[in-house]
């Protein structure tokens, strides 16, 4: 999502700079992020080294895992932003930055704010454009164009052919998907990789896709199925399982995340009958 908010800019031409921030050791983020003058320490180049904020002068940096950035860290980060310049370790000069800055993280900052884990201006100065990116188990619509896209980009890199039996797609459909779209896409390399035979089956899944969906019931897709059959077909399941468990469409809406009146329409479309009937009428003028 960073790399398409970028690459949609007037920034586009200009450098775009991926820093994890849980994963450089935390005596060397300031040096890397704001580069370092020749002998600010022992062992520090002749030539000194430029910071991947000035590495991504005019275009993007992208700061990953944000709450992991140690409270020291923090303040230098909200200085740079405040004041559009950086300082190098063992500097005395500023120097003025220009660039898009985009955080990311999985931890909730507002606790960490509140457990003074994390600065609360800093996190109100990154928090002015927020973008929400649920789990990939609560968006299912998105696994199939993202299965076909990274099969599509290993077939490539790996110069095979492979392709997907429908009811290996239905498989990773059933998945909850614990490690998002990266798991999504190392398996798919992995199934690229090993699968003996054109046609990747069931059977070529790990494990432990293969037992997460051993007590649920599979759907039956013919192989000449097309893609719109093949999502017609899954939906169909999905909808038709939340409502078994769920019973109402109000709050099987609220589990899918759509509203009331697409799960209404839904059901219609694929002729799913309601478990409990005390608000299709209500519904069914919506």
């Amino acid at each position: 999502v960073a790399k398409y908010i970028h690459k949609l800019g007037q920034r586009k031409d200009k450098p775009f700079v991926k820093v994890n921030c849980g994963a450089i050791p935390e005596p060397l983020i300031e040096s890397e992020l704001f580069g370092y003058e020749h002998g600010a320490f022992t062992g520090s180049s002749k030539r000194g080294k430029l910071g991947l904020f000035e590495l991504a002068q005019n275009g993007t940096i992208f700061l990953d895992e944000i709450g992991e950035l140690p409270l020291n860290l923090q303040v230098k980060l909200l200085q740079a932003i405040q004041d559009k310049e950086i300082q190098k370790v063992g500097g005395i000069k500023t120097i003025k930055i220009d660039v898009r800055i985009i955080t990311a993280t999985n931890r909730n900052l507002k606790e960490m704010v509140s457990n003074n884990e994390f600065r609360e201006d800093l996190y109100y100065r990154l928090n002015v454009v927020p973008i929400h990116l649920p789990p990939l188990r609560e968006r299912p619509e998105d696994i199939i164009p993202l299965s076909r896209h990274f099969l599509k980009i290993y077939n490539s890199k790996f110069n095979v052919k492979k392709r997907m039996d429908p009811n290996t797609i239905n498989s990773l459909m059933k998945y909850s998907w614990p490690g998002n779209v990266r798991e999504l896409e190392n398996i798919i390399e992995r199934l690229v990789i090993t699968s003996s035979y054109d046609i990747i089956l069931p059977d070529n899944l790990p494990e432990h896709i293969i037992e997460g969906k051993k007590s649920q019931h599979l759907i039956s897709i013919p192989n000449s199925a097309n893609l719109k059959e093949i999502m017609d077909n899954v939906e169909r399941q999905i909808i038709n399982d939340a409502v078994s468990k769920h019973k109402t469409t109000r709050n099987v809406a609220k589990i899918l995340g759509v509203s009331q009146p697409t799960i209404v329409r839904k059901m219609n479309k694929y002729n799913i009958k309601y478990s409990e009937i005390d608000e299709i009428i209500s519904e069914k003028n919506c």
